[in-house]
Formats: C-alpha cells, structure tokens, sequence
C-alpha cells in the first residue's frame, strides 16, 4: 500500500437528482500516470472536481464514497485545501493573468522574495520580490518541461500552446507537488509540442510526481499512460494498463460501440459551381496576438464547406476572428457581391452570417445564463427572432427560447439538467454543442466555425461534425471550417487550404495526400492543388 498515492472507493455524486457518477473504483500509484478517458458527459471532469475540491462539489451536497491521499482520507472543501497537501490541477481553460510575465504567472503566490530595512523591523509580510530569482526559479520550470519561452514576455502576447505550458510549469513549481491531474493538456497543443509535453510527463512521472492525465487524443493515451479507466455514463466500464488495450478497443468502450460504425459517414463528393462565389477574401490581414494573418486570399463557393489548416500560432485562427471584427483587422471581403465592413460584427450578423469561436467560453458563451438563453441569443438580439409584442413593444417569448433550446438540446445531445441550467456548469463538449446550435438557430447562409471539436471526445466529435454535414446538405448553409485536426478537415471539406506564417501555402484537395498536407503546413511548396 506505500507505493500507492491516491485510492478512490465507492465515489459517487448526483446534481439535482441526476446521477454522474457510481462507485468509482480506483488506485494511482506513486510516479505513474493514469489515464482518464470518457464521452464528454461522462463524469471526468466532476471526478477530478472531487479530488480537487471545486467548491461545486460542497456547495451540491458534497459527494458519496472516499478519496484517500497518501494513506489518509481526504475531502478537501476548496482548490487551495488540495494545493496545500500537493495536489495540482492544469485547467482545460487557463488560468492566467495576461497583464503579467511568464515569470510572474508561474510563481503567483509562490514568490521568492528579499529583505529590507523595512522588513527587519515589521516583519517577512515586506519583503519586496526577488524579481530575479524568480525568474530562474520559471526558467528551471520550463526547462523541465523541455521548452523554449522567454520568462520575462508578457503572457497577452503568448500563442496557446505556451499558455499551455506556462500553466503546466506553474504546477510543477509547487513545493511537494505529489499529483497534477491535467484536463486535456495537449487539445491546445502542435504534434511537436504533444510530443514534448508527453516527454516532459515522463520525465515528471520519473521524479516521483503521480499524474492523472485526460485526453480525447486516444493515441497519447496509449503511448503514455501506465493504466487507463474508461468512463461510461459516470461508471467505470475498465481499468487496466495500457499495454493491454488498444485504439479500437478504448474507443468502442468509451462510446459502447464498435469504431467501424462511427466510420460509415465518410466525405461525399458534391457538385459545387465554383463561379457562384459566396466569399471572396483579398489580402486579409489580422492583428492576432499569436495567430496574426499577413496577407491571405481565397474565395469558397455557396455550398461549399472549406477548411483551413494550419500548425499552431501560423494564423489559421486569426481569418475568422478578423473577420468577424474580434481584432484589428484590414483587406477586402466580398459577401455575396458586396463589401463587408470589416470590424462591424453587428453589422456582418446581419448578412446572414454566423461564427463559432474556438474560445467557447471567453467569446463564445454567456456561461451565467441558462441554455435556453445561449442558444436563443444571438437570434433574438441579432434578428429580432423570439420576440413577442405586447402593446407594442418587444419582449422576449421565452416559451419559444425554450423551444428551440430543446429542440437542439435533443439534436446534438446536449448533456444537461435542462434548457435552465447554467452553461457555466456544462462539460466543455457540451458547451461547445450550445455555442453550435447558437449558431444554427440564426439560420445562417455562411458559417465560420473555428475548432469545433477542440477538447471533446469522439462520440461527440462524430455528433458535431455530423451536424455540420446536415447543415450544409440540408440548409445549404455554406461552411468555412478551422481546425488542427486534419483528418476531421479531410472528413468533412470540399477542399482545404493550409495557412503558414500567416500565408495560404497551398489549397488542396481533402483526398491529397497526408505528405503533402505536412510540407505545407512546414512551408515547403509542392506540385499540384488548386484554387
């Protein structure tokens, strides 16, 4: 039993009457990495709430069964109780303040500081920081975790994925970190930086640091973890190392179901007239901090559902976000033959177009207010939809918000209480279907969704892409689609254009090679694609 760190029993936890999990059963050994997998809805993210004292868990009536750290049986009322005694959290959103340095986020409340004359007389309360041994003390994080960024650059100016591992270094700077659970550390991430981070872990798990480690990428599962729990619907449907398991296996009992049949709906080949131009982009530029677009053109035809792929930081993000008016942005777009004025979100909503942003819950939510109100939003605020008159004036038909919130709450599977509750307190794949249907219910003719898949699981993943297959067949809506999955880009575009240093370095086919997709995205040219 000494060489165990964590042990769950029993652990189970209902919200509102609605179960989420049922007698979880579990052990982490101490320097290894369990992996945790599961639907979103599945109960991850409420188990590790539980092991991590979100104050969520309290405040709904605490939980059932017994969480046991290092011999002795926990139940910590807030995060700060589980800092205390070594458990560290990595966060699917971030936790960063962007006015700071990299230096300054990792040590936040952990900086070393220096005497004064002050000091000696009233006390350790004012000392002043050790700006420089902070520094090094960052600098030492990061290293560990085999990677290149400037401790003193401010964080504002950061790409995600060093965001990412500025969050991780912060953990692992804690004194006596015994455990880090890490929610989808790599979603955010380049292959090159998945490749680095999974190194890092290993590196962790050597000096004696136990890991729980949550991922949709099934491969780094397998590649990195000592044993996985497959979660089902709050239940543990198996627990066993990794080297027992593979890809199918893991993925049919995530789902309870064989991974052939998710794989039925391939890409169908439609007869798009490429003269009936929808969208016309000319030498669009974006002042993305990260994602910035130098100087980009393309043109997507009505009916057409035209990815964009990219490495991280390249500026793939940064097209729909500019023209959407979310940053500095300059060029020319064309919308149906006339010119948008870029900048004026208001203004392009009203043409008829809608935009899904890969920050679901900083742009893309409002995550105090209920379902029904995301959903029915930007509708109602945009085109006046579900709104009933009384002598006169305007107020909101809430009877129809809920209707439709519904409506789509059965079509995608939003996992939920109800059109009433918070989205606040959805899963992250969950609130990324409320910021999908947000967009459907504006019923628009041309859709910008940006990283629709980011962090969620692949049942929902299949769900998501799926309905933007039936969006495009059956609303004719137009889609323009980022992603860093390439293969879910080849699923489901017409073609793909491949974004490198802010440049398009090629527009191909979806049937094109994989090799030819990564010299592009690494900016080597090559022979063949089209316009």
């Amino acid at each position: 039993m000494q060489d165990i760190l964590l042990e769950a029993k029993n652990v189970g936890k209902s919200f509102d009457g609605n179960t989420v999990l049922k007698d979880v059963n579990f052990k982490l050994g101490k320097g290894k990495i369990l992996g945790l997998v599961g639907e979103n809805g599945a109960g991850k993210s409420t188990l590790m709430n539980i092991i991590f004292g979100m104050s969520v868990i309290d405040e709904t009536g605490g939980y059932d069964g017994e969480i046991i750290l290092d011999g002795e049986k926990i139940n910590f009322k807030n995060p700060i109780d589980a800092l205390n005694a070594g458990v560290g959290m990595v966060h699917q959103e971030f936790n960063l303040i962007p006015g700071f340095t990299v230096a300054e986020n990792i040590t936040l409340n952990m900086e070393e500081t220096k005497k004064n004359v002050i000091s000696q007389v009233l006390g350790k309360k004012y000392e002043i920081i050790d700006e420089k041994a902070n520094i090094t003390i960052s600098g030492n994080s990061l290293d560990t975790l085999g990677v290149d960024i400037d401790s003193n650059e401010y964080v504002s100016e950061m790409p995600v994925g060093h965001k990412q591992f500025i969050e991780i270094a912060r953990e692992i700077t804690r004194k006596d970190v015994k455990l880090i659970i890490m929610d989808e550390p790599t979603a955010v991430l380049t292959e090159t930086e998945a490749d680095i981070l999974i190194s890092a872990l290993r590196k962790l798990a050597s000096m004696g640091i136990s890991i729980i480690f949550i991922s949709h990428r099934l491969r780094e599962i397998l590649n990195v973890c000592d044993d996985i729990i497959v979660l089902r619907d709050g239940v543990v449907v198996e627990n066993k190392p990794s080297k027992e398991m593979d890809l199918d296996e893991v993925a049919r009992l995530m789902v309870g179901r064989d991974n052939e049949e998710r794989k039925k709906e391939v890409h169908e080949e439609k007869v798009i007239d490429s003269n009936d131009i929808i969208i016309d982009v000319e030498n669009l530029w974006v002042d993305m901090p990260g994602e910035q677009v130098v100087d980009v053109s393309f043109k997507v035809a009505k009916g057409e559902i035209f990815g964009i792929a990219g490495l991280a930081g390249q500026g793939k993000l940064g097209i729909p976000n500019g023209i959407l008016g979310t940053y500095p942005v300059g060029g020319k777009v064309t919308f149906k033959g006339e010119d948008l004025k870029l900048g004026d979100t208001l203004k392009i909503l009203e043409k008829g177009i809608a935009f899904v942003s890969e920050d679901r819950r900083g742009v893309g939510l409002l995550l105090e207010e209920p379902i029904y109100w995301n959903i029915a939003f930007n509708a109602m605020q945009v085109q006046n939809k579900y709104l009933k008159k009384i002598l006169g004036i305007n107020f909101r038909d809430e009877g129809k918000m809920r209707e439709v919130a519904d409506e789509y709450i059965e079509s995608l599977a939003i996992k939920t209480t109800g059109s009433d509750q918070k989205a606040q307190n959805l899963s992250g794949g969950n609130q990324q279907k409320v910021c999908l249907a947000k967009a459907f219910a504006m019923d628009p003719e041309l859709l910008f969704v940006s990283e629709p898949t980011r962090g969620i699981d692949v049942g929902a993943k299949e769900l998501v892409l799926n309905s933007l297959k039936k969006t495009n067949r059956e609303d004719d809506t137009t889609i323009v689609m980022v992603s860093s999955e390439l293969e879910e880009l080849r699923s489901i575009c017409d073609r793909i254009a491949v974004i490198c240093e802010g440049k398009i370095a090629g527009i191909l086919s979806p049937k094109d090679s994989p090799e030819k997709f990564g010299l592009l995205m690494s900016g080597e040219s090559i022979e063949g694609g089209y316009n």
